[in-house]
């Protein structure tokens, strides 16, 4: 399960490697970010109205509806922000969006998080010529938020794809990775069948991807931006 990644790719790079012409960007000044948390905002690539790619910023986090247990009044609504794929065409949750409304979440590392009191973080990212080549993560996304009330419901929010853990990332998080597309595989994430965007969802090989850093208390914050 991811709770945490980076994006600090440039906003130039971004408009290149997923095929994004100007005028279809809207991020205004992006000045890449060290730490993602659910329910921030973040770049995300969907198709637009007229077919073509756009840049928007979107909350992680698709939102339902809480309520307390002790007072039966509703409290902050919870933030799903990993989609398992196993259950993208059951669940009502997701299937609309699987089938409708796929993106591609651009990133340039994610944590998983070992043990606990203190638990010790580890950053994934693939391999490549520059330090941390950027991405995408297999997303969905949905406009408002049902039964949200206030701004957020109005909210543009996006959600990550998890499948089975590599053997990488088992050691730490034993059951599940996120779903880390390959560059030739996008446009059938977003333009393709069901079908043909299921057989993407499968682990990344563990042989292009690496530990960036590790440490007790380590969150993306806490590091410099050249270092994810």
């Amino acid at each position: 399960m991811c709770n945490l990644y980076a994006n600090t790719t440039s906003q130039a790079t971004m408009r290149e490697i997923f095929e994004v012409m100007g005028e279809h960007d809207h991020l205004g000044n992006y000045r890449g970010q060290t730490a993602i948390w659910p329910k921030y905002e973040a770049p995300v690539v969907r198709l637009g109205t007229d077919g073509g790619r756009e840049l928007v910023e979107m909350h992680w986090g698709f939102l339902t509806p809480q309520v307390s247990k002790k007072t039966g009044k509703p409290i902050q609504p919870a933030a799903w922000n990993n989609a398992r794929d196993d259950k993208l065409r059951s669940s009502g949750l997701w299937k609309d969006s699987f089938l409708n409304r796929r993106c591609l979440i651009p990133g340039s590392a994610f944590r998983e998080a070992k043990g606990r009191n203190p638990a010790t973080d580890y950053w994934f990212a693939i391999t490549g010529r520059d330090a941390r080549p950027p991405f995408a993560f297999a997303g969905l996304w949905r406009a408002g938020q049902p039964g949200i009330d206030g701004d957020a419901g109005d909210w543009l929010t996006h959600t990550m794809v998890t499948t089975t853990a590599n053997d990488l990332v088992k050691p730490v998080h034993p059951t599940r990775m996120p779903v880390i597309l390959d560059e030739q595989d996008y446009d059938t994430w977003l333009t393709g069948s069901a079908e043909d965007a299921a057989r993407l969802l499968r682990p990344f090989p563990c042989d292009r991807m690496r530990i960036v850093c590790e440490g007790i208390g380590i969150t993306a914050d806490d590091v410099a931006v050249g270092d994810l």
